[in-house]
């Protein structure tokens, strides 16, 4: 399919009508030279490293302000506007540029510039991540992309760049400069920003699951506190055995000083008989002084006794003052409230890395799948086991397995030109740069 220009020396076959040309030179011509000019600005910039992967930046997981360099007047900053409402909504800027003719590679490159020129903190908020955008052409509409100036701007970019020029199959320079390459411009704006939703119902999903540990683990603690509390003995117990032990001994003395009492009067009666009127006097005298000097002494021991048992009585008391369980209640709310703060934090921490995880395994997949394709109104033709490229590989009566997003349906072709066997191409090596010829 390259158009080449051939210099040789032409020779016929006299009577036969034949012709037979020996090349001696063989250059590219119309598309061929564009293609061999690619080709060669596409080595002196590699061999510069502005394609390397090394250097290309991560993009914003949720930016803020996103910058669009592309037509206003086209389909692709609709497309663009309408996936952001849908997914995320976020501030857009659009950078209004020529997207075709002699002046559009140099206004790509100064709006690039320009995004990058603004102020984090200005009037106009600087973008998080820049699009650079076109709708699909032929590969002298597209050849704006391809200028080295535009290349070098997209290199240049302090700002995280996106380049959504053409559709999947078309490859331009600005596509091996970008951060990031998306297919279309539809698939830049999916690229840019997740999906709210999805992002809402994983941050509920992890909040009501903080909320249930937070709620059993506060559970726990205070079952914990009120068996700690139903162990501690209560005071009235403490004081019962000593308040009995006092109230008993204050019985027995007050009846065992009756009964000494009691048998000291039968043998006073006793001797009376046998006591003088004087002697007698002085012997009730002396036994009156006995006895008062007795019940001084029960008295004087009672006091000592009962303020000697008050005074443990106090002692115990205060062994069981409240305070030491109001301080241990005290430590066990600080723990308590220590423990949910670091639960808050590693739960924030999980969600970081589950976010990211999920968009890096989301991006994965939709690079990996051709179904993508298919559900933007494609479809794969197969014919047997192998996928038919072009009509000239079909012929009439053939039948095709046609499938779409949706399904798969069978055709049978009613017309066409016979089917020849395609030449086998030769594999090419996994993650190398396929030839432009």
């Amino acid at each position: 399919g390259v158009e080449v220009v051939a210099t040789g020396r032409l020779t016929t076959y006299p009577g036969q009508s034949k012709y037979q040309i020996v090349i001696e030179a063989l250059e590219p011509a119309g598309i061929g030279a564009l293609m061999a000019l690619l080709e060669e600005r596409r080595k002196t910039l590699a061999a510069e490293g502005l394609f390397d992967e090394g250097r290309k930046k991560p993009l914003p997981y949720l930016p803020r302000v996103i910058g669009v360099v592309t037509s206003p007047t086209g389909a692709v900053i609709r497309d663009i506007l309408h996936r952001l409402t849908d997914r995320f909504p976020v501030r857009v800027l659009v950078w209004p540029v020529r997207v075709q003719g002699d002046t559009a590679a140099a206004e790509v490159a100064a709006a690039i510039h320009g995004f990058n020129a603004l102020s984090p903190a200005g009037p106009i908020p600087r973008p998080d991540v820049v699009i650079v955008a076109r709708g699909g052409g032929s590969l002298e509409d597209l050849w704006s992309f391809n200028e080295e100036i535009v290349v070098r701007a997209a290199a240049e970019s302090a700002i995280p760049l996106i380049s959504a020029v053409g559709h999947e199959t078309d490859w331009t320079l600005i596509d091996q400069a970008a951060d990031r390459r998306a297919p279309t411009p539809t698939a830049a704006a999916e690229i840019a920003v997740p999906v709210r939703s999805e992002l809402l119902a994983a941050v509920d999903t992890l909040a009501a699951r903080h909320r249930g540990a937070t709620g059993r683990l506060i559970e726990t603690a205070r079952r914990d506190l009120l068996a700690a509390a139903r162990a501690l003995p209560r005071a009235d117990d403490l004081l019962a055995i000593p308040r009995r032990t006092v109230d008993d001994l204050g019985s027995r003395l007050g009846r065992g000083l009756i009964a000494n009492a009691r048998t000291h009067r039968v043998a006073f009666e006793r001797s009376a008989a046998r006591l003088s009127v004087s002697g007698l006097k002085r012997f009730v005298g002396q036994g009156r002084e006995r006895v008062a000097n007795l019940d001084a002494r029960r008295r004087q021991a009672f006091l000592v006794l009962s303020q000697r048992r008050r005074a443990e009585m106090t002692a115990t008391a205060r062994r069981l003052r409240p305070e030491p369980i109001v301080e241990r209640l005290a430590g066990e709310r600080r723990r308590l409230a220590d423990a949910g703060s670091t639960s808050e934090r590693s739960l924030r921490l999980l969600i970081a890395q589950k976010r990211d995880r999920v968009a890096a395994l989301d991006q994965l997949l939709r690079s990996l799948s051709y179904r993508s394709v298919l559900a933007r109104g494609y479809a794969l033709v197969r014919a047997g086991d192998r996928p038919v490229h072009s009509a000239a590989e079909v012929g009439a009566g053939a039948t095709l397995d046609i499938e779409f997003h949706d399904g798969r349906v069978s055709a049978e072709t009613t017309s066409g030109t016979p089917a020849r066997k395609p030449s086998r191409k030769p594999p090419v090596p996994p993650g190398t740069q396929g030839s432009l010829f």
